[in-house]
C-alpha cells in the first residue's frame, strides 16, 4: 500500500469481479448471457466507417438515447446512457447520494454498491432481507432521515425480484429522496419499473446491455428517470468525461435495441434452461432460491458450498462461491446453454453422491 495513494484510496475495499478464465471452461460464473448478440449488432460493427473513428463521439449519445427512448416509451431526455451500468451506477452515487446523509440499501446485494459508498463517502446503512430472502421494502423506505434508497430488482445475488405493485406502494411512501432501482436482470422474468418513472419523479432505474442483449463486452449501461435527475447525471458526466459512450458501442447498441424478435427469443431460451436447471438441482437435494434473473442461487445440506466449488473448478466448470457468513454455503451458477447446464449437473451428481 503506498504512501503516495490518497487516503480514502487506502481505505478502499475495491469490488472484485468474476474470474475471466483463460483456458477453454465451462463459464457459469459472471452472468453473462451464453448466446451471441442480435445478428445485426455484427452488421452494425461490420459496417461502420474507419474513418468515423478519428472523430469524438456525439457526446449527447442522442441516436442512442433515442431508440431506447422509443423502446421503453420515454422521451429522450429521460435517458441517460454510459459505460455500462456499473458507471451510471457511480455517477447515480455522486448526483444523488451526497447529502451527509446515509443511503438505505439492503445488506445482501450487488457488492458494488458498498465500494461506491465507500470511495464517495456516502454512509451505507443495510437492512437484513427477509426469512424468505427478499429485499424488505417496508426497512428500506422506513426511516425518512435517508439520502436516498439503492436496491437491485431483481436482487444479486438471490435472484428474488418483488412486484410492480410492491414498488409502486413503495414508492408512493418514499417521494422526497431518490429511489434507485437496478434493473440488471429484469428482462429475465421480472417487471420493471420503468412504466413509474412519469408518475414518480424520483425514481431512477438503471439498465445494462450486458446481460439480455448479450453484449457485456461492449461497457453500455443507461438510466431512465424524470428529466430533473437524468440533468443530475449529464452534470456529473460532464464534469468527468464528456465522451462517455463511444461510437461503435452506441451502433451496437441500437443494433442490438432493434432486433426485439432475438432478445425475447435469448430470453425465453434462458427462463426454460433456468426452470430446468432448477428442477435438477432440487431433485440432487439443494435448497435453490426463486429467481427471476439469468443465475440460480442454491446450496446443499450435506455439502459445503467452498469444496463444491472447488470440485466443479477442478472439473472445469467455474461458478461464483461468496466467502461471506451469509452465503458462504451458497453457490451463485449463471444459465448457460442447455449443453453446458448439462455438464454441471453431471459433475454434480458425482460430488453429492
Amino acid at each position: 500500500m503506498s504512501h503516495l495513494w490518497s487516503p480514502n484510496i487506502r481505505a478502499l475495499t475495491p469490488y472484485i469481479p468474476g474470474e475471466q478464465p483463460r483456458e477453454r471452461v465451462v463459464k457459469l460464473n459472471t452472468n453473462e448471457n451464453p448466446y451471441p448478440p442480435a445478428p445485426g449488432v455484427g452488421d452494425a460493427l461490420r459496417n461502420f466507417a474507419i474513418d468515423h473513428l478519428r472523430l469524438y463521439p456525439d457526446p449527447t449519445s442522442s441516436a442512442l438515447r433515442q431508440v431506447l427512448a422509443d423502446t421503453y416509451r420515454a422521451t429522450p431526455e429521460q435517458v441517460f446512457v454510459g459505460n455500462g451500468s456499473d458507471e451510471v451506477l457511480a455517477f447515480a452515487f455522486q448526483a444523488f447520494f451526497q447529502h451527509g446523509l446515509p443511503l438505505d440499501a439492503p445488506d445482501i446485494t450487488y457488492s458494488f454498491y458498498p465500494v461506491y459508498a465507500k470511495l464517495y463517502g456516502v454512509e451505507l446503512r443495510t437492512h437484513p432481507l427477509t426469512e424468505q430472502w427478499e429485499v424488505d421494502l417496508e426497512a428500506l423506505g422506513a426511516d425518512k432521515s435517508r439520502s436516498g434508497i439503492i436496491f437491485a430488482n431483481p436482487n444479486a445475488p438471490t435472484g428474488h425480484a418483488h412486484s410492480l405493485e410492491a414498488i409502486t406502494a413503495l414508492l408512493e411512501r418514499v417521494t422526497d429522496r431518490v429511489v434507485l432501482i437496478d434493473e440488471a436482470y429484469v428482462d429475465f422474468g421480472a417487471t420493471s419499473a420503468v412504466t413509474l418513472i412519469e408518475r414518480f419523479p424520483n425514481l431512477l432505474v438503471t439498465g445494462t446491455f450486458s446481460k439480455s442483449r448479450s453484449l457485456a463486452g461492449l461497457r453500455l449501461g443507461y438510466a431512465l428517470g424524470s428529466s430533473e435527475l437524468i440533468e443530475g447525471l449529464k452534470r456529473v458526466k460532464d464534469s468527468f468525461n464528456s465522451f462517455p459512450v463511444d461510437s461503435l458501442a452506441s451502433a451496437a447498441g441500437i443494433a442490438a435495441l432493434e432486433d426485439p424478435q432475438h432478445f425475447q427469443a435469448c430470453c425465453d431460451r434462458v427462463i426454460t434452461t433456468r426452470e430446468r436447471t432448477r428442477q435438477r438441482l432440487e431433485a440432487l437435494g439443494f435448497e435453490v432460491l426463486p429467481s427471476k434473473a439469468n443465475f440460480l442461487l442454491a446450496r446443499h445440506p450435506r455439502h459445503e458450498g467452498a469444496q463444491l466449488f472447488i470440485g466443479l473448478r477442478e472439473r472445469g466448470i467455474l461458478v461464483r462461491h461468496f466467502n461471506t457468513a451469509e452465503l458462504n454455503e451458497f453457490l451463485r451458477i449463471s444459465i448457460g446453454t442447455d449443453d453446458e447446464m448439462d455438464s454441471l449437473m453431471e459433475a454434480l451428481e458425482v460430488l453429492c453422491t
